[in-house]
């Protein structure tokens, strides 16, 4: 039996701020039991929710070099849908009511920490894995630190990592000299070939550099960082690992995005009753969000951080226009001010056609995902999006930009051949996105055969972990 490791930041239902926690949270528990031996470790948080804390208990502590310093190091442990966590505690470091701060050299800090702690504790557990999968740059360090443990002591000798990219825009940077004090590490690490990257310690890029493997959410994703467009600076780093780079949509857990089962929803439908029962669930929106109610205007979804990397700038440049058309729109989420402000003054302008909902709620995205007819998602660049899958799976289709996961997993409308569960377009262009949602009305009003058709096709896609899992699968026992 081969015993995996999964560190990252966050993991469902203990913590979640994105999309990364639902990889964490749903992964593990698909892999199959029989051939793994799948375990998992995330920081302790004080802002935890207080149920999920009463299912921890006290395994051990000890105290650890970090920093000049001999840090405390806690370890509680829980299981959670078949799967086993340990948590390491530290409350200096993991105090605060969000799991992440906006300040950068204390970030670097505490999960250089949380790295160091993740490999330290293992001894102490008992739990010795064939492969640490690492996940984002908050993990980036372990590969460097596993290497250097090697010369300490024969218990982390033959441990292979995979270091997962589920973004590369974020990468934890920060002064050479700063990040040598704070991590203990060698001086022979903080060189243009290893951990420095321009000048600075760059942790994704030690992570990288230091793996045995390195996957990204999405093949598209896989192949378009070798480009200096997305490859963030690492284009080259990235082109030089190309023959252990691959890439593996994420899946989304069908348990919990079900319209058959969703409580969260006013009518729950399926593939067989969704064209009577659908748009219940639009009527019930309309009337919950104050637009107009009317069951055949068609209703455009939008869930999503709103951030300049979603593509709102497109958004923002077509919207007086869009809103002409015979269409409602529907925000949720939170991010950048402009955007935020954006979409607030044009619910105040088109009052009844846009309701702009400037928070993030689970149950109300559910209600989106169930009630739209359409979902927007024009990103500048996307590893692998998840929200699509989500629409798709409720049966609302998705309008994209062909670009990394967006563009791996929905197939453009095609009205020759009758193919497709969605509609996207190319280029990063305003008016190219518009007249896509436009094309995507003319099918909505004048050829709703065709519509539902299309619907049908996108329910039955499968993008379930299980179908990841068994690539995941693959992988660990390649290594």
């Amino acid at each position: 039996m081969k015993k995996i490791l999964f560190v990252a930041s966050e993991g469902v239902p203990f913590i979640k701020t994105g999309g990364l926690a639902d990889v964490v949270g749903s992964l593990p528990k698909c892999i199959d039991k029989q051939y793994f031996d799948v375990r998992v470790v995330i920081p302790k948080y004080a802002c935890i929710r207080q149920e999920m804390k009463d299912k921890m208990r006290y395994v051990n502590h000890f105290y650890m070099d970090f920093n000049w310093k001999s840090v405390y190091v806690g370890i509680m442990e829980a299981e959670e849908n078949g799967v086993h966590y340990y948590f390491v505690d530290n409350e200096y470091y993991f105090s605060g009511p969000k799991p992440y701060t906006d300040d950068p050299r204390w970030e670097i800090e505490r999960f250089a920490f949380f790295s160091k702690a993740a490999l330290s504790i293992l001894p102490v557990v008992g739990f010795q894995p064939d492969v640490v999968h690492c996940h984002d740059w908050q993990t980036g360090l372990i590969p460097i630190y596993l290497d250097n443990f090697r010369f300490g002591t024969e218990y982390y000798r033959g441990i292979k990592t995979i270091m997962t990219i589920h973004n590369l825009k974020f990468q934890g940077t920060w002064d050479t000299k700063r990040v040598r004090d704070i991590t203990g590490l060698p001086q022979y690490y903080f060189v243009p070939d290893k951990l420095e990257a321009y000048k600075d310690a760059n942790y994704l890029k030690g992570g990288i550099v230091y793996a045995d493997r390195v996957t990204t959410v999405s093949s598209s994703y896989a192949e378009e960082i070798k480009m200096p467009f997305y490859g963030e600076k690492l284009d080259g780093l990235m082109n030089a690992k190309a023959n252990c780079l691959s890439g593996i949509v994420n899946g989304i857990d069908y348990d919990d995005y079900n319209p058959d089962t969703d409580k969260h929803i006013e009518k729950t439908y399926n593939i067989d009753n969704f064209r009577k029962e659908k748009v219940k669930n639009k009527i019930a929106l309309q009337k919950e969000l104050n637009l107009t109610q009317d069951p055949h205007t068609m209703m455009i979804g939008i869930v999503s951080r709103l951030t300049d990397q979603k593509g709102f700038d497109l958004v923002a440049y077509v919207m007086d226009e869009l809103c002409q058309d015979a269409v409602q729109i529907v925000v949720l989420g939170t991010g950048e001010e402009q955007y935020e402000n954006m979409f607030r003054h044009f619910e105040w302008k088109y009052q009844g056609k846009v309701s702009a909902n400037i928070y993030y709620s689970d149950p109300l995205s559910h209600r989106i995902y169930a009630s739209c007819d359409a979902f927007l998602m024009p990103s500048l660049f996307e590893p692998c999006g998840l929200s699509q899958l989500m629409s798709l799976r409720y049966g609302t289709l998705p309008i994209v930009r062909e670009t990394g996961g967006l563009k791996d997993t929905v197939e453009p409308y095609n009205e020759y051949e009758k193919t497709g569960t969605g509609f996207s377009f190319t280029n990063y262009n305003a008016h190219e996105m518009l007249a896509t949602v436009r094309y995507a009305e003319r099918i909505y009003y004048d050829k709703k055969r065709d519509w539902n058709k299309m619907v049908e096709r996108a329910m039955s896609q499968d993008f379930s972990w299980g179908n990841s899992a068994k690539q995941y699968e693959a992988l660990y026992d390649s290594m």
